[in-house]
């Protein structure tokens, strides 16, 4: 732990929340606008990039550049490609179902209930599931095995979220598809590529940190991306939709619930 610089990286713990806050916030008024919240989820990766860029610009001539740059470019790329894809995949669609019976449930107004309970929650999560993301960039020593272990990972996530979003884009495209399930190319791996490639970025990130051992306190992070994608709002609350399907059951028994494995002959 010698060496690493604590009171800059607390300052730039403050100064990521305020980023996070603020994409956070703007999204809130164009939704509340449009009266469209589903917005909040084009803000999500966004946000991350917002806080990895602020962690960027303050740790500049405070730890070692290649490390910095790797995180910035891994945390950026990611992002950046999760919005594009959720505002594509939203564009002409009306409020998102699970914001439409939450906001049905608001005490008063929708507005100031999706504030509470969406983008302000939302924000915390960014700033707590970056914590790998802000302390790497304050890591004094260049990459190591640690390092270019995680960047691999991170790959292999990329790979599966990004190919996956694409092949189920590409199966929904087609009118004749309409109502089944998608079991094709990673989709028959796994029942969610995207949700293990998620997975597998944030893991990736927190070993990209792990060139001072005090990167164990952003442990926290991956964890609860882990939680929320496997026993949160990830995998679950997809699955009771998914099962209203005809065919989802078989698909289920054949194929892998979330890590990825080769599948089951057909039932």
């Amino acid at each position: 732990m010698n060496g690493f610089p604590w009171a800059d990286f607390a300052t730039g713990l403050a100064a990521s929340a305020g980023a996070a806050l603020a994409v956070l916030l703007t999204a809130f008024a164009v939704g509340a606008a449009k009266g469209l919240h589903r917005v909040v989820d084009v803000a999500w990766g966004t946000a991350f990039v917002a806080v990895a860029a602020v962690s960027y610009a303050l740790s500049t001539d405070q730890s070692d550049d290649s490390r910095r740059l790797l995180v910035l470019t891994a945390t950026t790329v990611w992002g950046l490609r999760l919005s594009g894809h959720i505002a594509l995949r939203g564009r002409g669609h009306g409020e998102d179902p699970r914001y439409d019976r939450m906001l049905s449930r608001a005490p008063g107004s929708r507005n100031v209930y999706a504030l509470r309970m969406v983008y302000l929650l939302q924000a915390a999560l960014v700033w707590v599931v970056s914590l790998p993301v802000q302390f790497a960039m304050y890591v004094p020593d260049a990459i190591d095995a640690f390092a270019a272990a995680g960047a691999a990972l991170w790959l292999l996530g990329f790979f599966f979220e990004s190919v996956g979003d694409f092949q189920l884009a590409r199966f929904k495209a087609d009118p004749a598809h309409r109502g089944r399930v998608m079991d094709r190319g990673l989709w028959s791996w796994t029942r969610h590529p995207n949700y293990f490639g998620d997975f597998c970025v944030w893991w990736g990130l927190f070993l990209m940190a792990c060139g001072d051992p005090a990167a164990a306190v952003t442990l926290v992070s991956p964890l609860v991306m882990s939680a929320l994608l496997i026993r949160g709002s990830g995998k679950p609350i997809l699955e009771r939709h998914m099962a209203r399907r005809p065919g989802f059951a078989e698909y289920a028994a054949r194929t892998s619930g979330f890590f990825p494995r080769p599948p089951r002959h057909r039932v």
